[in-house]
């Protein structure tokens, strides 16, 4: 009888992080656009009172280039940022999970992997440097995605309509909810004033309209206490944060209106991705007609917004009636924007600006918390101390120093490293590998480049 030779049996696959090759500029180059507007808005939170993102009046000025500040912000800007982060957000996870499944690999177990050491960076980052942050809510909302990715592009397109349509008008009845609250409020004060006593009903109305009051319609002296808490040591910084926290982001339900804006962006972005607009698949003709449609409707719709609320100086409950444009609105710019960009890194046009874009989406979760970095460290008392102290206008000039810092060393380390900092150790957590990091140096003939020499043998 013949010996039996042994067959070799082919390894499997291994899944690892998508290559230089394999990564698209475009994507990128909106990925990096998004993070530094994304700055433009968050900066309004780091250096004012919360309530002065949406209302000039409370903090930072509310006229002249201040109140104009306001109007650029929110006409191209706010709301649009978010828009665009959570739909890269949302074809990232189609570029993940489609690669690994090309090549043969289940790709559950490294999405999931990924998806929950966000979660853990996510928190880490809220109490430790920044009240707004987005890596958790990402990660929350990004558990609930994977099962939809082999849906098509259509029906993804309908499951983010309905998510706006729920989102706008969940925004539209709270306002009618926080309307009667401060009706109640007033008359519980009313009853006050008179010696009588209000019933619980209206006691507890007027107890959380003080509670919404003094966070969104804050006086001097509450200002002056909000400023003096992020001006105080880490620990009065670390308390004040966690408690703004629980009470707007970490204590909110799953099912959260909250939930349902970002939900809504992300399927956007993954059928955006399937239909090849993110990749720079579609004609110029294609990217030309949705930036000029883009600004047409949004910038209108924008400007109703904005000239309404300024009419109604900003009310806290009343300008939440003009959340019916809203999504429009920040949609139609959000998709221009993101036309514009494609288009430039799909002609090759203005490349000193698309190539460091894309350098800084490429390394966005380091750029993000460096912005964090710098950013706490120049506003709160236990850095500069300037919370408070700079007008609206002012707060652009450290927009502009980080986002020119950003955008000159994102292209200089990725000459030298594979990843950013924060992505390396992301992705070796993700495939739970240590991933290699430094870009191997060309060798001199006959001699063995550095990655030769640690795998040869």
């Amino acid at each position: 009888m013949e010996p039996v030779e042994p067959t070799s049996v082919a390894a499997p696959p291994a899944a690892a992080p998508i290559s230089a090759a394999e990564r698209l500029t475009s994507l990128d180059a909106v990925r990096g656009y998004a993070l530094l507007g994304i700055l433009l808005m968050n900066i309004m939170a780091w250096g004012l009172h919360l309530a002065a993102y949406d209302n000039p009046r409370i903090a930072g000025g509310s006229t002249g280039a201040n109140l104009w500040v306001w109007v650029v912000n929110h006409l191209l800007f706010e709301g649009k940022m978010r828009a665009l982060f959570s739909m890269v957000f949302g074809a990232g996870v189609i570029v993940l999970t489609s690669r690994l499944e090309a090549r043969g690999i289940n790709s559950a177990d490294v999405y999931y992997r990924r998806i929950l050491w966000l979660m853990l960076f996510g928190i880490a980052h809220a109490y430790l440097l920044w009240v707004g942050e987005i890596l958790y809510p990402y990660a929350l909302c990004g558990l609930a995605l994977y099962p939809f990715r082999n849906l098509k592009a259509r029906t993804l397109v309908i499951v983010a309509a309905v998510f706006v349509v729920l989102n706008s008008g969940a925004k539209v009845g709270q306002v009618y909810q926080q309307r009667e609250m401060k009706e109640k409020a007033e008359r519980a004060a009313r009853l006050e004033k008179e010696g009588r006593q209000p019933d619980e009903e209206l006691a507890s109305a007027k107890r959380r309209w003080e509670d919404m009051r003094r966070e969104f319609q804050p006086g001097p002296a509450e200002i002056q206490r909000d400023a003096e808490q992020w001006r105080g040591s880490f620990a009065k910084v670390f308390k004040r944060r966690a408690e703004l926290l629980m009470m707007f982001m970490h204590g909110a339900p799953y099912y959260s209106p909250w939930n349902w804006d970002i939900w809504a962006m992300m399927f956007l972005g993954m059928a955006l991705f399937k239909l090849g607009v993110f990749s720079g698949e579609r004609s110029a003709g294609f990217y030309l007609k949705l930036a000029a449609a883009g600004y047409a409707i949004g910038l209108a719709a924008n400007s109703f917004s904005a000239w309404n609320v300024i009419r109604i100086q900003f009310d806290a409950i009343e300008r939440g009636f003009f959340a019916t444009t809203y999504d429009l609105g920040r949609l139609s710019v959000g998709l221009a924007h993101a036309a514009l960009i494609v288009l430039l890194s799909k002609l090759g046009l203005l490349r000193w600006i698309t190539g460091p874009l894309a350098a800084v989406g490429q390394m966005a979760f380091t750029n993000y918390v460096m912005q964090s970095v710098i950013c706490s460290t120049v506003f709160y008392g236990y850095g500069l101390g300037l919370y408070g102290k700079l007008q609206r206008y002012q707060l652009l000039y450290v927009v502009a120093a980080v986002c020119l810092f950003q955008l000159v060393i994102s292209p200089i380390w990725l000459r030298y490293y594979r990843f950013g900092p924060l992505e390396w150790l992301w992705r070796s957590l993700t495939y739970w590998k240590r991933q290699p990091f430094r870009i191997a140096v060309a060798a001199a003939p006959g001699i063995p480049g550095p990655e030769a020499q640690a795998t040869a043998g």
